[in-house]
């Protein structure tokens, strides 16, 4: 049996996540962890606010060292390893730590990093993103494309599962798009209540602060294929495609695709919330979806597949 383990991004953060693994895995989560982020990781978590903890440079190293942590629970209980990884944004780093690819620390140092880069890039322009409802590709390729003609700055960058489409831009853009969405023909755009335009040229100097910390870092042998949000196909190069991903869309919905192509029949969402699972089951209709949010279901799942 093919299974691949996916691992969600920024916006599944909530206060009391992972408190199971939190409390044994104090290993990963606790000193060691607080050491490389200099603040205290399992303290954040667990008591919030949620304000504090959705901030991009905080949620990120969050949601990377809870996801792990549950990985490694399902790894040990599991009889195989899985064919391949995914992760939704931040959740590629994951994967690539999952595969053996980058030490956890290191990782750990990584997505700091990543989180800085990218809050302070969002910081330095008034920008956001927007879900189409009701569109496809094309039309959203056509409408940003459109916007930034006349002058305008508008991109894809989200293609998640059919009919989950994300827009990066200006708020100016956004607000414009919000407006006109019937008209442009998008049943409706809705704005998201993030802090900037992620995976757009927007993130340019956050791609170019991360390429430094890249530069820096060694990656290790993979002991199963991680799919790249950038190219939808396996990294051959990580450090490469981590720093392509701030700028680039996310080509979830293709990833999954592609892996179904390759073989894949189960997907295993790792991590805190469902969310990666629900793209799957929108993405490739009859998949074998499962969820490890706790380490009840990290060896729940492990053994289901142990035993098939």
């Amino acid at each position: 049996m093919k299974y691949a383990v996916l691992f969600p991004g920024q916006g599944s953060q909530s206060v009391g996540m992972a408190a199971d693994v939190r409390a044994t895995r104090t290993d990963l989560l606790g000193d060691p962890a607080n050491a490389v982020l200099g603040w205290d990781l399992d303290q954040l978590i667990a008591d919030g606010p949620q304000e504090r903890l959705t901030a991009t440079q905080h949620a990120q190293p969050a949601l990377y060292a809870t996801s792990y942590a549950l990985f490694d629970e399902f790894s040990k209980a599991v009889d195989s390893a899985p064919t391949a990884a995914a992760g939704h944004s931040l959740g590629e780093y994951t994967a690539l730590a999952a595969s053996g690819a980058l030490d956890f620390f290191e990782g750990l140092a990584l997505v700091a990093a990543r989180g800085e880069a990218m809050a302070e890039c969002a910081a330095a322009s008034a920008s956001g993103m927007a879900a189409l409802l009701g569109s496809d590709e094309k039309t959203a390729e056509s409408i940003a494309e459109a916007r930034r003609s006349d002058g305008g700055e508008l991109y894809v960058a989200n293609l998640n599962a059919p009919g989950q489409i994300v827009v990066a831009g200006g708020s100016d853009d956004i607000a414009w798009l919000v407006e006109n969405a019937r008209n442009l023909g998008v049943r409706r755009a809705i704005a998201l209540d993030v802090a900037g335009a992620f995976h757009s040229p927007f993130m340019a100097d956050a791609a170019d602060a991360l390429k430094g910390a890249l530069d820096e870092t060694s990656f290790s042998p993979l002991a199963f294929d991680v799919y790249a949000n950038a190219t939808a196909s396996p990294t051959q190069d990580p450090s490469a495609t981590l720093a392509e991903q701030l700028t680039a869309p996310v080509r979830f919905a293709e990833t999954l695709t592609n892996l179904a192509r390759n073989g894949v029949s189960t997907f295993v969402h790792v991590g805190p919330g469902d969310v990666t699972a629900g793209l799957a089951k929108r993405t490739v209709p009859g998949a074998d979806v499962r969820v490890v949010s706790d380490i009840e279901s990290a060896h729940a799942v492990a053994r289901d597949l142990s035993v098939q």
